[in-house]
């Protein structure tokens, strides 16, 4: 069985959004799932639109992600260079090569030209292609301009007929040729276009397994007619399908939609985000059909090119939100409390002890982000509306809200050891002198100590972590703002 190996041949033109880091993933857990090599190569051929940084976004985000590369311009291997750049030498080698054949040409067409027709198909209303004016140069005529120092790229030379091929997620495709453009193989500066240059590298690096996105589906008889004009073996095509904002609008990485380093930002994990990522257009099969969350080496056991769909996947935030709620539960208490300390230090200044913040946090929080909002509240207590002591639910009103922390106040004030189990002890009992619901009690005591009608944890964790001086002090302004 020949050996896999698949790549990720990225541009360093930005930021690493999500449809890229899923081609990444996908192509990482072929080569894995199948034990083969996975290689990063950059694509760096267009040079305006490159990024200064962006090449350290793709080696940051592919190591925080675990998506290691086994061949690659850091690593090396028997294959490189593996920046596209330093290979520019080879590529008109092979331009060449394809022109003896017959299957490219050089064209001595200008901007001006170009542009003339270009006007001409839009005012026509036709697709705009380029017409083959240096199709059926003489060689006389080619040599003359070669030797006058006019410039000049390589075009392909489309042939007659139809163009077929396989692609594993998509199934058979045939595309008449005549709808295709002879596109250019070399540019004027020397450099390959990517259409080119992406052909012969996957040739030399023996690459087995083509993953990317479902947009060059319509490029892919171009890069077959290519195949076959060399006599070379055409990979496997997986073409993955769009990921989008909503039903009639991609992500898309020129319009600032989500990037990896935005979602960390905003507070998701790394193993959420690329557990999730994995889930969009793709799903298990068999035993595993049900299962939501992946490690990365359990995504590898499970990974099979057939649980790709062709269906565009849209961008659930809250599908991400929820899983990555999940993540935050399965982690240990120190764990979590580790990651929420900057989060949680933006708004707790004080003595408050941060791991008992953390444990109240853990089981409700989705974002990392979230947290300060949540526990702002325990440097100072913010201004409420006293109507934050009604609540339908817990059936308290002004009148019993204040009466119950009238009677709350001496059993603080009282209370000889300070800790959560005293405190519950103490509160309860008072329930059971009152002969009161729970929140009677309860309610009016998370208002007091927080001002707010949401916290993490009720009033006897909030109590716990302020401490005796902090708590009895905020009841005491609870039973002025309802006196």
């Amino acid at each position: 069985m020949k050996t896999v190996r698949t790549r990720f041949a990225p541009s360093p033109t930005g930021y690493m959004h999500v449809g890229n880091l899923r081609t990444a993933l996908y192509a990482y857990l072929v080569a894995k799932s199948n034990g083969g090599s996975f290689l990063l190569r950059i694509e760096d051929t267009d040079q305006e639109r490159q990024v200064e940084g962006a090449l350290d976004i793709i080696y940051n985000t592919l190591r925080e992600t675990g998506l290691l590369w086994d061949e690659g311009p850091d690593i090396g291997g028997g294959y490189g260079p593996y920046i596209q750049t330093e290979r520019r030498d080879i590529y008109l080698k092979y331009a060449k090569e394809l022109i003896e054949k017959g299957a490219a040409y050089y064209c001595f067409c200008d901007k001006d030209r170009l542009e003339e027709l270009r006007r001409v198909h839009e005012a026509s209303k036709v697709p705009h292609k380029y017409d083959g004016h240096c199709r059926n140069l003489s060689q006389a005529e080619i040599d003359e301009k070669l030797a006058a120092g006019v410039p000049y790229v390589i075009r392909q030379k489309i042939p007659e007929g139809q163009t077929t091929f396989d692609d594993m997620v998509y199934g058979k495709i045939t595309v008449d040729n005549a709808t295709l453009d002879d596109g250019i193989l070399i540019k004027s500066d020397g450099l390959p276009t990517y259409n080119f240059a992406n052909v012969v590298d996957d040739h030399l690096m023996e690459i087995s397994h083509v993953i990317r996105g479902a947009e060059y589906l319509s490029s892919s008889p171009k890069y077959n007619l290519l195949y076959e004009a060399f006599g070379w073996e055409i990979p496997a095509y997986i073409h993955c399908p769009p990921v989008m904002k909503d039903q009639s609008h991609k992500l898309s990485k020129r319009n600032g939609d989500a990037s990896y380093q935005d979602l960390i930002a905003k507070g998701y994990l790394k193993d959420a985000v690329l557990n999730y990522i994995a889930l969009l257009g793709w799903g298990p099969k068999g035993d595993k059909a049900e299962q939501e969350v992946f490690t990365l080496p359990e995504l590898v056991e499970v990974f099979s090119v057939d649980g790709i769909s062709k269906s565009p996947s849209i961008f659930d935030t809250n599908k991400l939100n929820w899983l990555n709620g999940e993540y935050i539960r399965r982690m240990t208490p120190d764990e979590f409390a580790e990651r929420a300390r900057p989060y949680i230090a933006q708004s707790v200044k004080g003595g408050s002890d941060y791991k008992k913040i953390a444990a109240l946090l853990q089981p409700r929080c989705e974002l990392l982000t979230d947290i300060p909002e949540q526990v702002d509240f325990f440097d100072a207590l913010p201004d409420y509306d006293p109507e934050l002591f009604v609540h339908k639910k817990m059936k308290t009103t002004r009148e019993n809200s204040l009466e119950s922390l009238r009677e709350i106040l001496p059993v603080l004030e009282g209370l000889g050891e300070w800790n959560y189990d005293a405190l519950h002890a103490a509160l309860f009992g008072l329930i059971e002198r009152l002969g009161v619901k729970n929140g009677i009690v309860l309610w009016p005591l998370r208002v007091a100590v927080s001002g707010k009608s949401f916290t993490p944890g009720g009033g006897l964790e909030l109590a716990d972590i302020l401490g005796r001086d902090e708590t009895i002090a905020r009841v005491k302004k609870g039973i002025e703002k309802l006196s």
